[in-house]
């Protein structure tokens, strides 16, 4: 099964505009992880996220830039995020469009899940949950998002030095002149290694007015985007789906089966019934989540054992303990300190960016 859904043709080239910057082309890069040419000139065009994921991370690798994620956000334009940037383009405000962006962000692919909530002070945070478990591509997909998202804004609502009240980024801090670029970039205080990926923004800047709000087109946008939609929707496995709706979910605690089925517009009944075609259930969905997650924490992030199970919706450790021993046949504590071995050992091979994330974490 294709574990990590689809990436639109405009998501693609954003990355692809920004490698030719570094010498790459776009036509040896595709040959080189056997992706088709057509994605070049085929905005509807959609690849598959492993053979997205694979494309990153061999840019990564060919630039050698521990800021390549992040570099790539200035290379956003309204066509990278498909029909959703045009709508956006037309909405009042940035609220707006904050509002209109989770519902249609499958558009531009299945890369991850935003959320976005009210905090209690009335800030506003946008939250990105990244599905994509490369432990090399995920920090750049990361930083590309978050970066994209702010770059977007400012040209939205014509403020080149728009900026965010915080940014949450749930990597670690890279070097010195790493930080510098992504405080550059956001120009607001950077958390790393947060809890998750946000945005914090306050009523000013969510307030303030687009460019040429159009409300009409907007509408015609919305109904072609709706066609879409229902087409990918047709398309996609319904497990890719669940599991999407699951992690978003997970961070308010553990996501019940009734208020999946209620995200993705099917009863109870019918969604366990769709299940059982994939030969799956929803508890077998909800564990591979937990260990994708608690994997990553345990090699991510020093978070203690007893946090990650909090984290992960358990109601003691020892009921994560005995999960994580059940899905990998070893204690979180052993897999962590084998990761964490086998990471040192491979260090040279997976070139310098993962080695220097390393030698930052032990310095």
């Amino acid at each position: 099964m294709n574990q990590l859904g689809f990436a639109s043709s405009p998501a693609v080239l954003q990355y692809l505009k920004a490698a030719a910057d570094y010498g790459l082309s776009p036509e040896n890069i595709l040959n080189d992880n056997h992706v088709s040419l057509e994605i070049l000139n085929n905005n509807l065009k959609r690849i598959t996220g492993e053979d997205f994921q694979r494309i990153i991370r061999y840019l990564i690798e060919e630039t050698d830039d521990p800021c390549f994620g992040l570099k790539t956000s200035r290379y956003v334009q309204a066509g990278s995020y498909s029909v959703l940037g045009y709508m956006v383009m037309n909405c009042k405000s940035l609220k707006e469009a904050l509002i209109k962006a989770p519902l249609y962000e499958r558009l531009v692919g299945d890369m991850g899940v935003s959320e976005v909530k009210t905090l209690e002070n009335g800030d506003t945070e946008m939250r990105w949950i990244c599905n994509y478990s490369d432990p090399m591509v995920r920090p750049h997909m990361i930083a590309n998002v978050l970066g994209s998202w702010v770059n977007f804004a400012r040209f939205l609502v014509d403020k080149p030095d728009g900026k965010p009240k915080q940014v949450w980024l749930e990597f670690s801090e890279p070097n010195t002149q790493s930080v510098l670029q992504f405080q550059s970039m956001f120009n607001c205080p950077i958390r790393f290694n947060a809890p998750y990926n946000a945005l914090i923004m306050d009523d000013y800047l969510i307030s303030l007015p687009m460019r040429q709000p159009d409300d009409q087109l907007l509408k015609t946008l919305e109904n072609h985007a709706e066609i879409l939609m229902a087409d990918i929707s047709d398309k996609q496995p319904l497990p890719i789906q669940a599991k999407n709706v699951i992690r978003g979910l997970l961070l308010e605690g553990v996501p019940r089966k009734d208020m999946v089925s209620k995200r993705l517009g099917l009863t109870e009944r019918t969604f366990q019934r769709k299940l059982q075609q994939y030969d799956c259930s929803y508890q077998q969905l909800l564990d591979e989540i937990r260990m994708e997650q608690a994997k990553e924490l345990l090699t991510q992030t020093e978070l203690p054992a007893q946090e990650i199970a909090i984290r992960l919706g358990f109601s003691e450790p020892r009921s994560f303990h005995r999960s994580f021993k059940k899905w990998l046949n070893t204690t979180p504590g052993e897999y962590r300190e084998a990761h964490t071995n086998n990471w040192v050992q491979s260090g040279e091979s997976i070139k310098v960016y993962l080695a220097h994330l390393l030698q930052e974490k032990l310095s």
